[in-house]
């Protein structure tokens, strides 16, 4: 008996540890930022712009805008937990050559962007980046598009404005379900600082919804893409499954190029 009390304990005690852990370094967990010298000088095959944009606390947030000419209008991007603009600005030629301009934005500790993050701040920072849009193009000529974690950040900017389409890659019914995939012993529900329940926001976003997923993905998994899909109540949605597709590997399946391809040119 005394044997299995000291089991227990050492059990409980271990379960405690991993929990104040958890709590601690979530914000480590979820973002894997990289950063920039202000001075970074960009370098891509095609014209771009670099600007910032400063949110009202202060912050200065960067960003890229690609250009082309006689543009079908303007996808505003949000990326992914890990790296900086130095490696998603290499997207831009996804966008461009199928007519499109595209801003993708530095979250803040990313790169070049400075300031406190948030999940309030998150959603603050995309708003100020779709009203600078809105300066340049008419909301039905913008498409928003949201890869990984910034598929929530997407979903919140869409049920509070009226683009052309909201697209999706690779996203997640919420970060709480994902989390309790990964660590289904915690009480991850109660100890999560950014929740991102983009099942929620899709509620009420009133854009044709496009969603791209694939089945292999160890990240995010596919489940909860699907369990999201299922979750919309509009009729004006579409899932593009993805066999055999990754997290990180979408761009070189046919199903992916030619869906983004015809969502991009209607």
């Amino acid at each position: 008996m005394q044997k299995l009390k000291r089991v227990l304990l050492v059990l409980s005690s271990l379960f405690i540890l991993i929990t104040i852990m958890f709590y601690t370094f979530q914000e480590k967990l979820i973002f894997l930022p990289t950063q920039l010298p202000s001075d970074y000088a960009y370098s891509f095959d095609q014209p771009f712009e670099e600007l910032f944009l400063e949110a009202p606390d202060g912050a200065q947030l960067n960003a890229l805008h690609f250009k082309v000419n006689n543009p079908k209008g303007l996808v505003l991007y949000f990326h992914g937990n890990a790296g900086d603009l130095s490696r998603w600005g290499s997207i831009g030629s996804t966008f461009t050559n199928l007519g499109y301009e595209i801003v993708v934005m530095d979250y803040r500790g990313y790169g070049k962007s400075s300031g406190e993050r948030s999940e309030a701040v998150l959603y603050a920072d995309a708003q100020l980046f779709y009203d600078h849009v809105k300066g340049i193009y008419d909301e039905s000529q913008i498409v928003l598009y949201g890869r990984s974690l910034g598929t929530g950040i997407a979903s919140h900017l869409a049920s509070n404005n009226t683009p052309k389409k909201l697209i999706l890659e690779t996203p997640y019914y919420s970060l709480v379900d994902v989390a309790k995939g990964r660590f289904p012993i915690l009480p991850v529900g109660q100890m999560l600082r950014y929740r991102l329940p983009s099942f929620q926001y899709l509620k009420s976003v009133q854009a044709p919804i496009r969603i791209f997923h694939g089945t292999e993905d160890r990240v995010v998994p596919y489940e909860s893409g699907k369990k999201l899909f299922e979750s919309i109540p509009k009729s004006d949605k579409k899932m593009y499954t993805i066999p055999g597709g990754r997290h990180n590997d979408l761009e070189g399946f046919e199903i992916y190029k030619n869906g983004l391809k015809s969502e991009l040119t209607d």
